[in-house]
């Protein structure tokens, strides 16, 4: 099986349709190049400032760089894209609400050996869950283009159905090959990982991940962001990236207040949830 592509003007119930069906998609040429490259100029300092991984699995000749809210106005803008917050709900329909995992920059560098094939849901303590629920709905952005010789993402078409723990290697996996601007989706329990970079320049993806509401981020946004730039960002991100409730009564601030109201120090006007509404979508009733 291959990953389905799809041009930039598709809808998020087609994108949300092939994670169903493949646990993977690929949205060609959804910002024009020149988008990534500004985000680029936003990150290259902390890139070069970021050490390369502790071990093989984060990637010895492999920066990942976080704090991508703080340190880039243009991921700000991917992290809210229209289309990829539509297929993120459109994919996780039976959650109350959703909020950003992690912004991560992956730069791959030369000579990086392919990266064990895993799932990402196995951060929550492998916590086995049901097959077909799904608690993450993911994007990696081609900064650069990514082909199968410089480390494009390996991917597992079909894995999210498969059984856990599984193990894999490279030769198992396809290379998510698409041009910079482009985005590759994918679920938390899909089988995957970063290709070996055996070309002579540096892939660099952003990762920017979306979990249900309910688990805790791996990214933490509220340290990750300074209060003084968390404060002069729109309301609608910030919610997205966790000063909200998730689920019907998670996350509130001491007297039942609005996590959002604390921040911002003054009232939202957001109340506490409809207990009837939330245990509706949690059971699948419509």
């Amino acid at each position: 099986m291959s990953v389905p592509r799809f041009a930039a003007d598709c809808t998020p119930e087609a994108v949300a349709a092939a994670l169903a069906e493949q646990g993977c998609a690929i949205v060609e040429r959804l910002v024009e190049p020149g988008v990534m490259a500004r985000a680029q100029a936003e990150l290259q300092p902390w890139l070069d400032a970021t050490p390369t991984g502790p071990d093989a699995f984060a990637g010895r000749r492999t920066r990942r760089t976080g704090g991508l809210i703080a340190r880039s106005a243009t991921c700000r803008e991917l992290v809210t894209h229209p289309l990829v917050l539509d297929a993120v709900r459109a994919t996780l329909p039976h959650a109350t609400s959703f909020q950003l995992h992690l912004t991560q920059g992956i730069a791959i560098g030369a000579g990086e050996p392919a990266q064990a094939i895993h799932r990402d849901q196995w951060a929550f303590d492998f916590f086995p869950f049901p097959t077909g629920y799904e608690v993450q709905c993911n994007t990696i952005w081609a900064m650069t283009d990514f082909s199968a010789r410089n480390g494009a993402t390996r991917v597992l078409p079909g894995s999210h159905r498969f059984a856990d723990k599984l193990s894999f290697r490279e030769a198992d996996t396809e290379p998510a090959e698409m041009p910079a601007g482009s985005v590759l989706f994918y679920t938390g329990s899909l089988y995957h990982g970063g290709g070996a970079n055996r070309s002579e320049s540096t892939r660099i993806g952003v990762n920017l991940t979306y979990a249900v509401s309910w688990l805790r981020q791996e990214e933490n946004q509220y340290l990750s962001v300074p209060f003084e730039i968390a404060r002069t960002l729109p309301e609608p991100l910030l919610r997205l990236m966790g000063y909200a409730r998730g689920a019907y009564a998670l996350g509130y601030v001491d007297d039942l207040r609005d996590p959002l109201e604390v921040l911002l120090g003054r009232p939202t006007g957001e109340g506490f949830g409809d207990l009837a509404v939330a245990a509706r979508r949690a059971t699948g009733r419509s």
